[in-house]
């Protein structure tokens, strides 16, 4: 579930000359090998319109990040893979991630209304950074900055729900309890009258299902009656899942593709009674909007959207009770992505130190040092 063609419709860094550093940041690369390591990187002075994010929080896409691991993503798909801010390639070493909470600790001119704001950006794991102040999403009031780390696959969800044409009163399957069909599930669940089973192989994710108020069962004992659904999307990764989601639509009913593959081939039983019923296979991808939303919808609207849905306590059960300190991340994220665990992994940053460079005068008139412990005092 990756946010691949939106990467040139954010906002970048104007180009400028050798940058003054006042700051070392630390983010992930991968660098193949099924491998992955922290990396010193420099931090820009702020310029106008930009602020520095100190991250505070992260998570890990299992889905996405295991194929960018194991060097999974088809040569094909280079360039609408990318994601924005990433940096090097595919053929490694690439810096790559999109969830990211933090705060803004400083404000260029034009950007002082974010100094001390959560902030949500699309930007690869790393604990600090400069970004154009349209690249950052301020958190709605309730939703706290440990579960916004869920926008991007409730960000996700939105776009699946939309692409599969639900409507009131629909009964509805999602085969594939993971964090983004268990998410697709909330959000249909919120749409009047609508039925919604949840399906899986794991017999545990069932508790996963009765705490978002879901109807659940195992694959292994569907029977007739939960058929004849009328939309069904699929959110498995496996293509006997989305064999389950063929067998689950009713004549006529959308299976909505919600799982990427990547370089892998899938065979899917498109014989027997697939074309006499006439079902339709609908691909969804987060990196563009449904054509019928495009006049009006843009990207920052349905991340307003993701953000004061997290805003819900009811979505802590989706996230690992044990975070993954950032230092640990190198070593963490490869066992995360060869589990099956149905649970967002969020990444914890530590408190960060103040630069021990001198105090400068900023666009505010008030010198970075004492802007950053104001900032961090702000999170105590």
């Amino acid at each position: 579930f990756f946010f691949a063609t939106r990467a040139t419709r954010l906002p970048t860094r104007a180009p400028r000359g050798p940058p003054s550093t006042t700051m070392t940041a630390r983010s992930l690369w991968y660098v193949g090998g099924d491998a992955c390591e922290l990396r010193d990187c420099s931090v820009p002075v702020v310029g106008p319109g930009e602020v520095l994010v100190v991250a505070t929080h992260g998570a890990v896409s299992r889905g996405t990040e295991s194929l960018v691991l194991r060097g999974g993503v088809p040569p094909s798909e280079h360039t609408r893979m990318r994601c924005p801010f990433m940096e090097g390639d595919f053929n490694y070493p690439c810096k790559y991630g999109y969830c990211s909470v933090g705060f803004v600790a400083e404000a260029g001119k034009g950007a002082e209304p974010l100094l001390g704001r959560h902030v949500f950006c699309l930007f690869p794991h790393q604990d600090r950074y400069v970004v154009r102040m349209e690249a950052v999403h301020a958190l709605p009031e309730g939703t706290p900055p440990s579960r916004a780390v869920l926008t991007p696959n409730l960000e996700t969800a939105v776009n699946i729900v939309w692409d599969s044409k639900l409507s009131v009163g629909d009964r509805l399957a999602v085969v594939g309890a993971g964090v983004v069909g268990c998410l697709v599930a909330y959000v249909a669940s919120r749409v009047a009258d609508v039925s919604v089973l949840l399906v899986d192989v794991d017999a545990s994710r069932s508790a996963l299902a009765e705490r978002l108020g879901v109807r659940f069962r195992l694959a292994e004992q569907l029977t007739a009656e939960d058929a004849d659904r009328d939309v069904v999307v699929h959110c498995s990764g496996g293509p006997a899942g989305c064999a389950t989601a063929l067998s689950l639509a009713g004549d006529e009913a959308a299976v909505v593709e919600a799982s990427w593959f990547g370089d892998k081939q899938v065979s899917l039983p498109l014989g027997e009674a697939f074309h006499s019923r006439r079902l339709k296979l609908v691909s969804s991808q987060v990196g563009q909007l449904p054509v019928e939303r495009r006049p009006r919808w843009t990207y920052a609207r349905r991340i307003q959207v993701a953000l004061r849905l997290a805003a819900d306590p009811l979505l802590d059960v989706l996230i690992a009770p044990a975070d993954i300190a950032f230092e640990d991340l190198p070593k963490a994220l490869p066992e995360v992505c060869s589990a099956g665990a149905a649970l967002c992994r969020r990444i914890l940053y530590p408190v960060p130190e103040l630069p021990p460079t001198p105090p400068r005068p900023n666009d505010l008139g008030q010198p970075r040092l004492a802007r950053m412990k104001i900032a961090l005092n702000t999170q105590a």
